[in-house]
C-alpha cells in the first residue's frame, strides 16, 4: 500500500462538483497516489460510483479500499453489501475490505464473511476501522484474526491518542495503521506554529500537518480532497523532511498523550 492516498468522503454528493472530483481523483493518480479509499456509506454508495467512473481504464493502477457497514456485516449481509460495493465501483475485486466500526454483530460472523470474500476473490484482503487495543485484542483472539491487515483510525497532531498504546500494538505486530483526517479537515490550520514551520520550509501549514503523519513509521495518510490544486498540495508534502527542531515545536503546540484516551472518531 502507497503511504500517501486519496480518501474520498463527501465527494460524489454535489452533481456540480462531480467534473472536478473525478479529475482530482484521476490527477492522484498520475502523480502516484495509487490508494483509494472509500466506503458504502459515504453518499449512500455516491462516493463509490464517482470511484468507480474515475478509475475506469485504470482499474490495475489502483490500490482501493473500501468498507461494510456494521450493520451489513452479518454473514450473508457482508458478502452482499460487497458485491454492491463492486457493482458501484465497476469492479470484479476490492484490495482491501474494511468493517467500518464494530457494532451488534459478532466479530466471528463478519470474520468469516471476510474469509469468504478472499477465498473468492472479491476481495484480497480485509481489514478493520475505528478498532481500539481491547477490540484488536479481540480480533486476534479469533481464528484467523490475525490476517487483519490494517486498522483505519482518526489520526492528526490533534488526535494523537493512538500513540499511547493503539499505535505501539500495531507497530509490534507489523500492522500498518490508515490515518483518516489528517489535517482535522483544515481545522488546525490556523494554528500560528504550523505556520511558522511552513514558513521554514516554504510550504503551506496543511503540508506540514501531512508531513508530520507522512514521517511517521507504519503509517498511511488518506487526506480527502475534491481539488486538483489541493491534490497537487498533499503529494508535494512527501517531499518535505521536518527536522528535529521542527518535530520537537510541533510536539510543544500538540502535546502527544500522557494516558490512555479513548479512540476518537469523526
Amino acid at each position: 500500500m502507497p503511504t500517501l492516498g486519496l480518501g474520498t468522503w463527501y465527494l460524489g454528493e454535489d452533481p456540480q462538483r462531480r467534473p472536478d472530483e473525478i479529475a482530482t481523483l484521476r490527477l492522484g493518480l498520475d502523480l502516484g497516489m495509487t490508494l483509494i479509499d472509500t466506503a458504502e456509506m459515504y453518499g449512500e454508495g455516491a462516493a463509490e460510483e464517482l470511484v468507480g467512473e474515475a478509475i475506469n481504464g485504470r482499474r490495475d493502477e489502483v490500490f482501493l479500499v473500501t468498507k461494510v457497514l456494521p450493520q451489513h456485516a452479518t454473514a450473508q449481509g457482508t458478502i452482499a453489501a460487497c458485491e454492491g460495493s463492486l457493482r458501484r465501483l465497476k469492479t470484479d475485486r476490492i484490495d482491501l475490505y474494511l468493517l467500518h466500526w464494530r457494532g451488534s454483530v459478532s466479530l466471528e460472523e463478519t470474520l468469516d464473511a471476510f474469509s469468504t470474500l478472499v477465498k473468492t476473490g472479491k476481495t484480497r484482503y480485509w481489514g478493520v476501522s475505528n478498532f481500539d487495543v481491547d477490540d484488536m485484542e479481540e480480533l486476534f483472539s479469533l481464528a484467523g484474526g490475525d490476517a487483519v491487515a490494517t486498522d483505519q483510525v482518526l489520526y492528526n497532531l490533534t488526535r494523537r491518542g493512538i500513540e499511547w498504546d493503539l499505535l505501539p500494538w500495531c507497530r509490534q505486530r507489523r500492522i500498518p495503521v490508515m490515518a483518516y483526517s489528517p489535517i482535522e479537515q483544515g481545522r488546525l490550520l490556523s494554528h500560528p506554529e504550523l505556520q511558522r514551520i511552513a514558513d521554514r520550509h516554504n510550504a503551506l501549514p496543511a503540508q506540514i500537518a501531512l508531513a508530520w503523519v507522512l514521517q511517521k513509521t507504519g503509517i498511511i495518510a488518506i487526506p480527502r480532497t475534491g481539488s486538483p490544486t489541493h491534490v497537487r498540495d498533499n503529494r508535494a508534502a512527501l517531499d518535505i523532511r521536518l527536522t528535529d527542531q521542527d518535530l520537537a515545536q510541533l510536539n510543544r503546540a500538540f502535546p502527544p498523550p500522557t494516558a490512555k484516551r479513548p479512540l476518537e472518531m469523526l
